[in-house]
């Protein structure tokens, strides 16, 4: 089975509640990163953040291990924009906030996700309407990223938890009728426990287009605790063609540290097997 590449979770500080396996500068996670046995992280944080660039360079080297993604959700959770605000102002606010992140991912030579910050639907709302308005700003940030050689990626989110993009099929549809260049699917195995019937198909689904993908058990924890079968999903990974990093995102049970550990070790014997 092929050799994959794994990043770990990170933020400067989160809830236990939260699925953040590292904690603390960019930096010291890094260096954690590394000691762990991983090759990148990816980076919950806020656009107006400020960032000691080269310091962050210079751990890369060092450590052997790299920012991968920067994860936009803060830009909703604590800054309350979404891209398809029926409020001008807000959806400003996001477009803004959003080229912020895409500065950011420049600098540290990483990618997006989209998660959080697309936004819902409101009750008895044209539906319609919102994933045209949608669209237009996506493909509006989708060329100021690509002019500064950083991919976007769509995250599909369970329906509990948003109305949009909660499913491969969703996202790939979306994709094929708005033909958005540098727009990718950001798929998480916890998510697609809940709304896919089938994660294989919904991997084969995004074939060539898969550009980020999460890793937790059925439960959230660590993988190995629950029920998914993951070689089944490493394989149709690789046969989907995918070639970028498996991010493990779940929650810090029983601890971060204890998660971060027991992820990778049981990831590298499903590769093993």
């Amino acid at each position: 089975m092929k050799k994959w590449k794994y990043s770990v979770s990170s933020a400067d500080d989160a809830p236990s509640s939260a699925p953040i396996l590292l904690k603390g500068s960019i930096c010291e996670n890094l260096k954690t990163a590394s000691e762990l046995g991983y090759q990148a992280i990816e980076v919950h944080t806020r656009p107006d953040e400020e960032f000691d660039y080269e310091a962050i360079r210079k751990a890369e080297e060092q450590y052997g291990v790299k920012v991968a993604m920067i994860i936009t959700g803060r830009l909703n959770t604590e800054g309350l924009c979404s891209l398809v605000d029926d409020r001008p102002y807000v959806t400003d606010a996001a477009m803004k906030g959003m080229k912020d992140y895409v500065d950011i991912a420049e600098k540290m030579k990483a990618d997006l996700v989209i998660g959080w910050i697309k936004g819902n639907v409101p009750a008895g709302g044209n539906r319609k309407k919102y994933i045209d308005r949608l669209a237009r700003n996506l493909r509006v940030l989708a060329s100021y990223a690509k002019e500064r050689d950083v991919k976007l990626n769509l995250e599909v989110i369970n329906h509990y938890e948003v109305n949009i993009f909660t499913t491969a099929d969703e996202v790939m549809d979306f994709l094929e009728e708005y033909h958005i260049d540098n727009l990718y699917v950001h798929l998480d195995t916890f998510h697609m426990g809940i709304d896919e019937c089938d994660p294989v198909k919904a991997i084969q689904r995004c074939k060539g287009k898969i550009g980020y993908f999460h890793l937790a058990d059925n439960s959230r924890r660590y993988p190995g605790t629950g029920q998914f079968d993951f070689k089944k999903i490493l394989n149709a990974l690789e046969a989907a063609g995918y070639d970028g990093y498996l991010s493990v995102e779940c929650f810090p049970w029983p601890s971060e540290l204890e998660a971060a550990k027991g992820a990778l070790a049981y990831m590298k014997q499903v590769e093993s097997n």
